[in-house]
């Protein structure tokens, strides 16, 4: 098979990947804070979690799950309330964090740790209760994916799940860059009114069944 049959359908699934997650998102703002907190081990954990659950659910839907999925929307609302008060829940949390500030330097002693199992959990939450994640990689991508031949549909996917897998390492990993902007309060305090902002406005948008 000529390289332009395999190569053009990758780069046009990893273009397309990265459209839809390069975006101010749930996920997307809790990889960005633990990757500025700089702790290696748990980045990598968090960022193979969200990777690997959208190579999953791409995989699905270009299997021809997606269809399951829009025959049976009583399983998307289910997952909609509940990852809904997840995420009210947690903005609420970060909105505390912004108004009650403790340890603000990441390189500080006295900063409380996330837990690897507590970040993990959320990881998963943030990705399997958003019911757009569903709409996005199962039900759009996996129809873009179907659209393509049928070999080039699998090099489609693989650029679609390549585009996931840079990015979230990418973030995760380069977030520490940002570490000497975030040694000062002011910083984490912006941030966390920021991730609060944006996970109640998700949640209650999801809520609200937009």
């Amino acid at each position: 098979m000529p390289a332009s049959e395999t190569l053009l359908p990758a780069l046009l699934g990893l273009l397309t990947g990265l459209s839809l997650i390069i975006a101010i998102g749930a996920q997307n703002a809790f990889v960005l804070r633990l990757g500025i907190e700089g702790r290696g081990r748990m980045i990598a954990v968090v960022v193979s979690i969200c990777a690997l659950s959208d190579a999953v659910l791409i995989v699905a839907g270009t299997l021809g799950i997606g269809a399951l999925i829009s025959a049976a929307p009583l399983v998307l609302v289910i997952i909609r309330i509940v990852g809904s008060g997840f995420l009210i829940v947690y903005g609420l949390f970060a909105a505390y964090r912004a108004f009650h500030p403790k340890a603000l330097d990441p390189s500080a002693d006295g900063r409380p740790a996330t837990r690897l199992s507590t970040a993990a959990v959320t990881a998963l939450a943030l990705t399997w209760l958003n019911p757009h994640v569903y709409l996005d990689t199962v039900i759009f991508l996996g129809s873009v994916a179907n659209q393509q031949g049928a070999t080039e549909r699998w090099w489609w996917v693989g650029g679609a799940i390549l585009a996931s897998f840079l990015w979230f390492f990418g973030l995760g990993f380069g977030a520490r860059l940002l570490r000497p902007v975030f040694a000062r309060p002011g910083a984490w305090r912006v941030l966390d009114a920021l991730i609060a902002a944006v996970m109640l406005a998700l949640g209650l948008r999801m809520a609200l069944g937009a």
